[in-house]
């Protein structure tokens, strides 16, 4: 049995960025996967979606968090900076193409190799058949 992924709320919700639980599925109140136990649910609209990323799942989980655990988004990539040595705006230099050596071919299967006469079956590279022990030449 082949289980395959089927595409739900959860595919909408980007990776490592809270997201208001009430925005992402309304539903009942849930509790933060921080908090203890005992603690009282919270509404929807009091909760963070964060979707982790899984190393067995590519789709990721999706866990809720209190406005106290909620996770720090990191802050975004910085801008193109140049670097001292080029302008900015210009344009990088190209890179010569590598040459890729061509692959040998591999060993021929279409090789004729020596039969026993009577087994009809390959024989050894000592020229004896492995079934009935002729020396085959």
């Amino acid at each position: 049995m082949k289980i395959t992924r089927s595409s739900d709320w959860r595919d909408a919700l980007p990776f490592e960025v809270p997201v208001l639980a009430a925005e992402a599925v309304p539903g009942e109140p849930t509790r933060c996967v921080s908090c203890p136990a005992g603690s009282e649910p919270l509404e929807r609209t009091e909760l963070w979606a964060v979707k982790h990323r899984h190393p067995n799942n590519h789709a990721g989980f999706v866990r809720y968090y209190c406005a106290e655990h909620s996770p720090k988004t990191p802050p975004p990539p910085p801008a193109s900076v140049a670097s001292p040595g080029r302008a900015r705006g210009a344009a990088p230099k190209a890179r010569p193409e590598r040459t890729v050596a061509p692959k040998r071919p591999g060993p021929s299967l279409d090789v004729v190799r020596a039969m026993c006469p009577d087994c009809f079956v390959e024989v050894s590279a000592a020229g004896v058949c492995g079934m009935c022990g002729r020396q085959v030449v």
